[in-house]
């Protein structure tokens, strides 16, 4: 029997998480199949095609190759998989599954409420369908050009409710991008971003901040004064679920076989499980280094500490990069190799203790890892080898930066106990937390 082929096509693909999504939900044959326009037609007159998932940028261009559209997909104008049976290519929208599905887990509904949607390509297409079958009151689109577009997004249309990000901007591996300033778009209590990888882009974590500021001060302040400032209770949801949604449904399509409902949040759970760092951070001498190995060891994950990955690179100590060259120096290369390493995932990574000082840093932690501030009584810490410990000023530093170890963190952790017991309070809550 001829083996057919399966896999996911684009352009570029060094994003993608859909290799592990699709073997777990079965095909052991599904790759990664980077084409340039040129080579697109050839590729889908094949006889031996399988299945395939279609991404950016041909969920448009496939379809006057398609013998067959579904009836959604012809509404939407998108396809982003393609089945070939008897020797017809057959085309599909499951993204419109995986929308749904990522709403729904999310809690957003779209029912009477104004939708702006950021991005006008095929993912954007499917957005507005489904904003339209959930009986959104008014759905607009943002371009570059046009009418409505990125710079007048504010002031048109400061009453938008619901934010729906299409485009790739704040994916990886130009992870600091991010399509619309929250704060200037005061009425937006929702935010879905289709992105996946990094797990919390700059929209994401700037959605996250917002709701845990109302939170915090829900009760302090009258929530009428919270909102003039644009802080606000707001749902948000990244696009894993939905990825892992539609392509549950692709597979579907590919071998005509039913998977149960149950197995998207299971591969959500694990998938998020594998690819998000483990982020310590905390004063020096707090135990980071030691936790993160007892860590990488319970885990399985590959241990990096970036202090060590500084000195590496350059060559000597940090005390002597601190005498001879100056704190500054020091720290552009700490920010430099830092966000680096936060830009792979499946780590345990231990930062060092002046890391949260710079937002950059906060950020690059916070969008590929889950951050642990890692706490140790003061007058317990040691200051031997470390020169900003030794000025005599240990308390202060640490009173000044508490509130940013609290915020570039998730979870506190007190390393009161051993190493061991820490690490194993950290990935009990890891795992308990994956997918959310």
């Amino acid at each position: 029997m001829e083996k057919r082929i399966y896999g996911l096509l684009g352009r570029k693909l060094g994003h993608s998480w859909s290799v592990p999504i699709h073997r777990a939900l079965g095909c052991e044959d599904y790759r990664l199949i980077e084409l340039e326009p040129e080579s697109l037609e050839g590729f889908l007159r094949r006889e031996d095609l399988g299945g395939l998932n279609v991404t950016i940028p041909y969920k448009r261009e496939v379809m006057k190759f398609c013998d067959a559209l579904d009836p959604a997909a012809e509404r939407i104008g998108s396809v982003n998989t393609l089945v070939r049976r008897a020797g017809k290519l057959y085309g599909y929208n499951t993204d419109i599954d995986g929308f749904l599905y990522m709403l729904r887990r999310a809690s957003i509904s779209l029912r009477e409420k104004k939708v702006v949607v950021l991005g006008s390509g095929g993912a954007s297409l499917t957005a507005q369908a489904i904003a339209q079958q959930e009986g959104a009151r008014e759905i607009v689109v943002i371009s570059r050009m046009g009418p409505d577009n990125y710079q007048n997004l504010p002031e048109r249309h400061k009453d938008a409710q619901v934010l729906v990000n299409t485009t790739p901007v704040g994916m990886w591996p130009h992870m600091d991008g991010q399509p619309a300033d929250l704060r200037l778009l005061p009425a937006v209590t929702d935010v879905a971003d289709v992105v996946y990888n990094p797990g919390r882009t700059n929209l994401l974590l700037q959605a996250e901040t917002l709701d845990l500021e109302f939170r915090t001060r829900d009760g302090e302040i009258p929530p009428e004064s919270l909102r003039e400032n644009g802080v606000r209770r707001i749902r948000y949801t990244g696009g894993l679920p939905m990825l892992v949604s539609q392509a549950k449904r692709a597979e579907e399509l590919f071998f005509d076989r039913v998977i149960p409902d149950r197995e998207p949040e299971s591969i959500v759970s694990q998938l998020w499980q594998d690819q998000t760092n483990l982020v310590l951070a905390g004063m020096p001498g707090s135990g980071k280094t030691t936790v993160g190995k007892a860590l990488a060891a319970l885990s399985g994950k590959p241990f990096i500490d970036l202090d060590a990955e500084i000195v590496r690179r350059a060559g000597v100590p940090i005390p002597e990069i601190f005498a001879r060259q100056g704190e500054e120096i020091f720290r552009n290369l700490e920010s430099q190799v830092l966000a680096e390493v936060c830009g792979k995932s499946g780590q345990v990574i231990a930062t060092g203790g002046g890391a949260i000082l710079r937002p950059e840093n906060r950020t690059a932690m916070r969008r590929t890892g889950r951050v642990y501030h890692l706490h140790r009584d003061v007058r317990q810490l040691p200051t031997e080898g470390r020169p900003l410990s030794q000025s005599g000023r240990l308390e202060e530093m640490e009173r000044l930066r508490r509130p940013l170890y609290a915020a570039a963190s998730d979870v506190l952790i007190e390393n009161d106990a051993s190493a061991e017991e820490a690490a194993v309070r950290i990935w009990r809550d890891f795992c308990e937390n994956s997918g959310h």
